[in-house]
Order: C-alpha cells, then sequence, then structure tokens
C-alpha cells in the first residue's frame, strides 16, 4: 500500500477572517461552507488538495503552532510584497536554496508557512 496525494488539511483557528486573509494573499480561493449542523469554515482548493480554516472547537484553546506549512507560488516576490503590506511576520526574505527560491513567512496563528517560487 502507498499513499498517492494529499487530499485534505484543515488548520483550525480563533480568527477565520484573518487567517482566510493571510492564505488569500498567498493566492488560495476559499468559498464559505457549511454542513449540516457543523460550524460556518472556509474550503479552497491547492491543486488536488483541500485546505479547511475552521474555528477552533474549543474557545480560549490554544492553536498548533508546531505545524509547518508549503506551498509554491508563481511570484515569490509579489506575494512577500502583499503579505508585508497585510501585516504579515517575514521570517526569511527569499533566497536560494536547493529547492528553488524560498521565504518563510508567519500565518496570523503562529505557523511557520515556506513559500517557493515555481
Amino acid at each position: 500500500m502507498s499513499v498517492s496525494s494529499l487530499k485534505l488539511l484543515v488548520l483550525r483557528t480563533p480568527d477565520l477572517n484573518r487567517l482566510r486573509r493571510f492564505y488569500q494573499v498567498i493566492g488560495i480561493d476559499f468559498a464559505e461552507e457549511r454542513h449540516g449542523s457543523g460550524p460556518l469554515h472556509f474550503a479552497g482548493w491547492i491543486g488536488d488538495a483541500i485546505l479547511e480554516l475552521y474555528p477552533l472547537e474549543v474557545e480560549g484553546s490554544i492553536v498548533d503552532r508546531t505545524l509547518r506549512l508549503g506551498f509554491s507560488v508563481t511570484d515569490l516576490s509579489e506575494t512577500i510584497l502583499s503579505l508585508e503590506a497585510d501585516g504579515a511576520t517575514i521570517l526569511s526574505k527569499p533566497k536560494p536554496t536547493a529547492w528553488g527560491n524560498r521565504a518563510i513567512v508567519r500565518d496570523p496563528d503562529g505557523r511557520a508557512v515556506e513559500l517557493y517560487e515555481g
């Protein structure tokens, strides 16, 4: 048996709109969803996978900041400029690596997000 692709990633947050705005700046388009009596959340496609943003299940609970994400963007410099204009924390400016140009930013909940050009 083997896994051929990632289909779903769910991030929980105390501030849905703030987190959605951050990932929209990166280039993910979200749709508002609600399944049955479940909570309002946002879902956006990244290739064949879906990124869903949900509210924290228990108000005041702690966000997992150990999760590290990575995305490929078409224009890394423009994306970093847009994130800076939106107030995002830039941990590492774009620089060449063995995997291409990469920058590291922090999402509003404190997760490290690697951005690659390509």
